[in-house]
């Protein structure tokens, strides 16, 4: 019996906690992993290369880009992101489920593409004086760049009618145990099974 790999996409505006949530998740649930995407911003206090991202300077990413290695890229607050198209399928390919948090422009190029096997899930906070805050608490980023990333969160949650599941961070383990939920109903749809083992087993005589 073959299983296809998850590949369970969240986005969400700056400062909801997608990236918090990701690397809960691949601690909480087996057989799930995540996909680390590239950037060309500088690493913030406690972020680590390979771990949080692949910290690359522009010309290193357009060269990425140019030799098609990203499966979607997009520029974000000024700083390009991407995926790597060969690590979500490697891992795919062995029967893991991924994770990846990317921004609402790169969840976009993702959906159309079926052979993905995604799940969509876009995180907001109980309320847009909440994202504020947050933002504002982590003391990472200038005032300009605050206000860029409350103005650009508007246009990202326009877009949540697009994804398959909305999910509120509020409650930190409240909102790790719906993705988590989330992902076991995944792993239990139809659309996951192999259909010439069921017809092999159960239906053919």
């Amino acid at each position: 019996m073959n299983w296809k790999g998850i590949l369970l996409v969240l986005s969400a505006p700056s400062g909801a906690g997608k990236t918090s949530l990701c690397q809960a998740a691949v601690k909480l649930i087996p057989r799930l992993m995540h996909s680390v995407s590239y950037t060309t911003r500088s690493p913030r206090d406690g972020e680590v290369h390979g771990r949080d991202y692949c910290f690359v300077d522009e010309q290193a990413f357009e060269n990425m880009k140019r030799e098609g290695e990203f499966i979607e890229w997009a520029r974000v607050h000024g700083h390009l992101y991407g995926t790597s198209r060969k690590a979500l399928h490697d891992i795919q390919k062995q029967g893991s489920d991924v994770i990846l948090d990317i921004d609402a422009q790169g969840a976009l190029k993702l959906m159309p593409l079926k052979e993905l096997n995604a799940v969509f899930v876009f995180v907001v906070t109980p309320t847009f004086a909440e994202l504020e805050t947050r933002l504002r608490n982590r003391r990472s980023d200038p005032e300009e760049e605050i206000q860029l990333r409350l103005r650009k969160a508007r246009d990202e949650i326009a877009q949540f009618e697009k994804y398959d599941y909305l999910l509120v961070n509020d409650d930190f383990d409240k909102a790790l145990k719906d993705l988590a939920s989330i992902l076991t109903a995944s792993r239990c749809s139809v659309k996951q099974v192999d259909h010439q083992w069921l017809e092999k087993e159960f239906i053919r005589e």
